[in-house]
């Protein structure tokens, strides 16, 4: 795994597929869940994050319906064509498959069964139409989350991701500085690799940052003077974990002498990752220097913070210079 020589940056299109959203959101896919699948499942694209109802276009009410989202059939939707005459039903869902969304599909399959020009407009305007036996509010909430993740957007860090005390750390610095040797002295200490070299980094929300690895490199690291190494049969599979939260960005970097390093941890640093600020912290590497101890306990007192603690500012008061807190 050579190093990049500079952090490399991409977005991921945004571009899902109904076979991954079936296969996590439905997993109890019974036989014939796909009534009419116009193209491999894989190939029907998803590109936004939200689903819909569509009780209101149904009944009328075209204004602000967004065809890019999948169409979520539930119990109130069916109830309400069943009402209606086989020549206003047929308009209605014409109305519907014309604007061939993603797919459309029908909840509680186990109570509801689809209407017969359901299919047949499917099939004409190439629009998929699935089945689900979810509830379908849990459909829905089971779609947005994987949605969400799928589509997130993401970039590629050239870095080192670990899990220290459910603390996820993403680990930078300039090639050859002692990323993946600290990574290694961390999982001997009990601690879980999640990506080497190349981690990829999802935005699963306004305030959180999803970082793993990238499958074909998964849990291998590269250590100089020994070559790759499978950390999980070296050290168990209890070493390693697909994926992690970041809650905090190490940056490693040669000692400076004529730099001012952060001494009591008053100030608080920032990095940012896809418009989400995460705490960030700079650790001075010199010969000698225990960067394992020193980042456990980063990653301690990251976590003593978010828990409301700080050790400076008690120091400050203890010391009656709580004056110099604002």
């Amino acid at each position: 795994m050579p190093a990049h020589s500079r952090a490399q940056e991409h977005r991921r299109n945004k571009d899902g597929y109904v076979q991954r959203l079936a296969q996590n959101a439905d997993r109890a896919r019974q036989p014939g869940g796909g009534l009419y699948p116009p193209k491999e499942l894989d190939q029907i694209n998803v590109e936004i994050a939200e689903v819909n109802r569509p009780g209101l276009f149904l009944a009328g009410y075209y204004d602000y319906f967004d065809k890019l989202r999948l169409q979520i059939m539930g119990l109130a939707e069916m109830n309400f064509l069943s009402g209606l005459s086989a020549e206003k039903r047929y308009e209605a869902l014409e109305q519907l498959f014309r604007q061939q969304p993603p797919a459309v599909i029908v909840g509680r399959s186990e109570e509801l069964e689809p209407f017969p020009e359901m299919l047949e407009l499917a099939k004409k305007h190439s629009v998929a139409l699935l089945r689900s036996n979810e509830t379908t509010c849990t459909l829905m909430g089971s779609l947005i989350s994987v949605l969400n993740l799928e589509l997130a957007p993401r970039i590629t860090r050239h870095g080192v991701l670990v899990e220290v005390y459910g603390e996820g750390i993403l680990i930078l610095g300039d090639s050859g500085i002692g990323k993946s040797e600290l990574a290694i002295e961390l999982v001997k200490r009990g601690h879980r690799l999640v990506a080497d070299d190349a981690v990829e980094l999802r935005k699963v929300s306004n305030r959180q940052i999803m970082g793993t690895a990238p499958e074909n490199i998964r849990h291998f690291i590269e250590l100089r003077g020994i070559g790759i190494v499978n950390v999980a049969r070296v050290f168990g599979v209890g070493a390693v974990k697909l994926s992690e939260s970041l809650d905090l960005v190490v940056q490693l970097e040669a000692w400076d002498p004529t730099k001012n390093y952060q001494r009591t941890g008053l100030e608080n640093e920032y990095y940012e990752i896809l418009g989400v600020s995460i705490p960030s912290t700079s650790i001075p590497v010199s010969p000698g220097r225990n960067l394992a101890v020193v980042l456990e306990t980063a990653a301690i007192n990251n976590r003593q913070k978010k828990m409301g603690y700080n050790a400076a500012k008690e120091l400050l008061i203890r010391l009656g210079l709580d004056d110099k807190l604002d």
